[in-house]
């Protein structure tokens, strides 16, 4: 008896031991790539003055250069090597998602199991260098026409300065993609997610700094600056409550016999988030109303007098700016969440493995059924998007508050820290069976 007590507890002290040490190594791994990443947005891109380009930003930030500057955690402003960031891989996989659901040759691969998913990761990675390499070309055009105080931009524009600059942001962009991947596969969390996140929270501390010095300087009252953070806050709590919320749908399995026995008969239920599409509205929302402002502080010099009026009606905190905001949101998060959920795929799949929802016949009753849900708690959804996006908006519309207390770089930040937690969670949970089990077989040799 004391031989077997002596090998419970070593066997259940190494258990811990080793996978606390695993899951170290998996954080360590972690907080090692994302630090490869922030050394990168310091590395500048050759043949470039950064000092131009962080001219034009304190210009136009306010357009979609700022936010894309905000998700590149200022590696745009800087023009370093990783001024693309990961944007051109999320760009091509939410395409890829959108085109699955339109072509039935896509949809057909993506139900070939692993197989089918890799197929679609390499269509992905293709796109992404499409994409990239086009937006890497605008760049490069773009920095040669650029003037500031002390001249142009570029050192030596032509043909040589393009091509380099294509090849470099490209390269950089499937070196994040790269380690995006083997955050995934080898650390903690989504590796894609982590690294816009990365970026945000790396110029917080200088956001914030920037808050305090308008309450410094008088431009804010102190009094505003604290209930301004009093609003983060109470949003940040909101943005957790509402990602965590879902309808649970009950799920019926049929009892079954073998022989003498009876198997199955089980209940259990299907969750289905209030937000299906997560940041997804937000950021397609900003982009497309951002884009005429951009545009228009990009051609003043050209004479554009109707861009400067569109520009002007769709500024920060105007009228038609927050209505086609707040329709916007809402229609990508009706159509993101349709794009991402088959009703009629998902009762096929229950019918098939014997599975119904009480009170419904399997089929097309329970299809309907789900559609019915989905499109009541995605109303509740939408309308939380854009609450949580309009406030802040109004806000640094209103006040001048820096950019990285919008609604979306919120969202992003609590979206992507509770699904790093869950994770985590994941493996505690997993390594506290496996001593269970260990325990469980040792009491067996025991007797």
């Amino acid at each position: 008896m004391a031989s077997a007590a002596e090998q419970l507890a070593a066997s259940l002290n190494l258990g811990v031991l080793s996978k606390a040490t695993e899951l170290k190594k998996r954080i360590w791994f972690t907080l090692g790539a994302l630090i490869v990443y922030r050394v990168g947005t310091y590395v500048p891109l050759p043949g470039v003055d950064a000092s131009v380009m962080g001219q034009m930003m304190a210009q136009h930030g306010g357009g979609i250069l700022g936010m894309f500057d905000m998700f590149t955690g200022g590696a745009l402003r800087r023009m370093t090597v990783f001024a693309l960031n990961i944007m051109p891989y999320i760009s091509a996989s939410i395409i890829v998602q959108l085109m699955t659901a339109a072509l039935p040759a896509l949809e057909a691969l993506k139900k070939e199991g692993e197989a089918g998913r890799k197929k679609m990761n390499q269509y992905t990675r293709y796109l992404t260098v499409v994409i990239a390499t086009f937006q890497a070309y605008g760049i490069a055009i773009g920095l040669e026409s650029m003037r500031g105080a002390n001249g142009g931009a570029v050192l030596d524009p032509g043909m040589f300065f393009r091509m380099s600059s294509v090849i470099t942001l490209v390269g950089g962009t499937m070196f994040l993609m790269w380690l995006g991947e083997q955050i995934t596969a080898r650390g903690v969390g989504n590796g894609t997610s982590l690294i816009i996140f990365a970026g945000i929270v790396a110029n917080l501390p200088h956001a914030l700094a920037s808050l305090l010095e308008l309450g410094r300087t008088g431009a804010l009252s102190p009094v505003f600056i604290l209930a301004f953070l009093a609003i983060a806050v109470a949003v940040v709590a909101f943005i957790v409550f509402m990602e965590r919320a879902h309808r649970r749908v009950v799920i019926q399995y049929p009892k079954r016999q073998v022989g003498a026995r009876f198997f199955g008969g089980d209940s259990t239920h299907m969750p289905l988030k209030v937000n299906t599409s997560g940041v997804i509205p937000p950021i397609f929302a900003s982009s497309i109303l951002l884009i005429p402002a951009t545009v228009a502080g990009f051609s003043r010099d050209a004479g554009a007098g109707w861009l400067s009026y569109v520009a002007a009606a769709l500024a920060h905190g105007q009228p038609l700016y927050i209505a086609l905001y707040a329709f916007l949101i809402i229609f990508f998060a009706f159509f993101y969440t349709a794009v991402v959920f088959n009703p009629q795929e998902t009762a096929d799949n229950l019918k098939k493995y014997g599975g119904f929802i009480p009170g419904i016949r399997p089929g097309s009753a329970t299809a309907d059924y789900f559609d019915y849900v989905l499109t009541r708690i995605t109303v509740i959804g939408a309308i939380y998007l854009a609450i949580v996006c309009l406030l802040p908006e109004i806000l640094i519309s209103k006040y001048g508050v820096p950019f990285y207390f919008g609604g979306t770089s919120l969202m992003i930040v609590v979206s992507v820290t509770i699904d790093t937690i869950t994770q985590i969670q994941s493996h505690l949970l997993a390594h506290q069976y496996e001593g269970l089990i260990r325990k469980a077989r040792v009491k067996g040799r025991g007797r």
